[in-house]
């Protein structure tokens, strides 16, 4: 990618996977979905069950061609999150709570100002944590172990 194609990335995203969406522009105009992934290198988000095109896949070991319908990605600028109350394609602005959390609020013309929740499908990662230690870990004992004390200076290499 050349610096003039990464000076046109979206730098702060308001969009997220598992957003629901209006599509505002192309053959499928004033459809809702779900966005199922987002592409960030490109400035694309994938709505499913939208934008269907066909592809043309060969034949070849273990698996059969034809022609199939897939769903291709969509410019970000080309969907607007949904208002939770309305249900009306508005923009989406940042706030901070009280106690400084910050979320997301619609706005624009007729956005009734609410918060914008944060779909559940983020909280599941994709790879679960590791429950047992590898052989890289360290083990717990030694993280704990106090190796320097500030008041006498013990543990201080000598330089």
């Amino acid at each position: 990618m050349g610096w003039k194609a990464a000076e046109k990335l979206i730098r702060h995203w308001k969009v997220l996977r598992g957003d629901n969406v209006m599509i505002i522009r192309g053959k499928d105009k004033g459809e809702t979905g779900i966005i199922k992934r987002v592409i960030r290198s490109q400035n694309r988000v994938i709505v499913e069950g939208k934008n269907l095109v066909k592809k043309h896949i060969k034949g070849g070991e273990g698996h059969e061609g034809g022609i199939f319908a897939v769903e291709a990605p969509l410019h970000a600028s080309n969907v607007q999150v949904l208002d939770p109350i309305t249900g009306r394609p508005c923009k989406v602005g940042i706030r901070y709570l009280e106690d400084g959390t910050k979320v997301r609020v619609s706005r624009g013309q007729g956005a009734t100002e609410t918060i914008i929740p944060r779909p559940e499908i983020l909280k599941i990662r994709t790879t679960p944590r590791p429950t047992v230690a590898g052989p890289k870990d360290t083990p717990v004992d030694l993280v704990l172990e106090k190796t320097y004390d500030a008041k006498t200076g013990k543990g201080m290499p000598d330089l």
